[in-house]
């Protein structure tokens, strides 16, 4: 394969920290694409690993010359890793998948079939999703429910962002600029026809999951304010009915003081300042994260760092 020649297929893996799965993971990787044939590229990006993962891919690329290793300067987060290396891929097809082996590398035959009968996207829904906690599925569970009702946009349930995509969706979704990427809600945002492949998610093959409640949380507010503003509108909804409670008391308060009645009651007094104050400081951490995330747009700063890339076609 020449340095011009563009491969008929691209897997893209951003990864951090998987020094103990990364083997593993390019060997099943490696046998799946010998199996389907044809020049393909492996795409796999250290997210700023503090362990031997760049180590491992480093000295993998010379054994392999479909491998491509690209390092970013300090740990930018999945979704900007996962951009990084959708960016530096070259292929006509492109599969993302995750190095912790949750998601099968062996599925892509069956991914490339049902693209070959014309999808422009094909993604994994899990049926099953091991390994994972009560709260893990609950919480995942009801994010799902939840921006379905909160956008306009048919986001899939139940599926990341392990899917196999045309070029020229890809070509669109590094069309957008947001520095906030929920990439599965761009990638749905995009249209086109959108297919689904169910397959059972295991357990991770090794390591600690990268996703702790934190940045779990910090996820979902990603997702919901950049396929949202149905939270925007609540606030000015509360806010109105808040208001005419307001008013209505005031009303209640100066009929009962012109007909000379007592009207005590600080504690209950005391209750609906706190709950008001508790109701205006949530409205304005609503607004604020909307804000925040257009502060850091309007920066203008550079998605990703890579320090450097190796690897690939000589």
């Amino acid at each position: 394969m020449t340095e011009t020649t563009r491969p008929a297929l691209s897997v893209v893996a951003p990864c951090f920290n998987e020094e103990r799965v990364l083997p593993e993971f390019l060997r099943r990787l490696g046998a799946v694409l010998d199996g389907i044939g044809g020049a393909s590229e492996i795409v796999v990006v250290d997210d700023g690993s503090s362990d031997r993962t760049w180590e491992i891919l480093n000295a993998a690329t010379a054994g392999d010359p479909r491998l491509v290793g690209v390092r970013l300067m300090r740990n930018h987060g999945h979704q900007l890793a996962l951009t990084a290396g959708l960016s530096v891929c070259r292929g006509e097809r492109i599969l993302v998948i995750d190095a912790d082996l949750q998601d099968p590398p062996e599925l892509l035959p069956d991914m490339m079939r049902l693209m070959d009968g014309g999808a422009d996207v094909v993604y994994g829904q899990r049926r099953a999703r091991e390994g994972e906690t009560l709260f893990k599925r609950a919480s995942a569970s009801a994010f799902y429910r939840l921006i379905g009702r909160l956008t306009d946009v048919e986001i899939p349930t139940d599926a990341g962002d392990f899917r196999l995509m045309t070029r020229r969706v890809l070509d669109f979704l590094l069309a957008m600029p947001e520095r906030h990427r929920f990439v599965r809600g761009m990638v749905a945002w995009i249209g086109g026809k959108q297919v689904a492949i169910a397959y059972d998610r295991k357990p991770r093959a090794a390591g600690e999951s990268k996703y702790p409640f934190s940045k779990m949380l910090r996820f979902a507010v990603d997702a919901i304010t950049a396929f949202s503003i149905v939270p925007l509108m609540a606030s000015m909804t509360i806010g109105w009915i808040m208001a005419a409670v307001g008013f209505a008391f005031f009303v209640y308060s100066i009929v009962g003081w012109v007909l000379g009645h007592n009207l005590p009651g600080w504690t209950s007094l005391m209750a609906g300042v706190g709950l008001l104050g508790g109701m205006q400081f949530l409205m304005l951490g609503i607004i604020g994260a909307y804000l925040g995330r257009l502060y850091d747009q309007s920066k203008g700063r550079p998605l990703f760092m890579i320090r450097e890339i190796v690897g690939g076609p000589k």
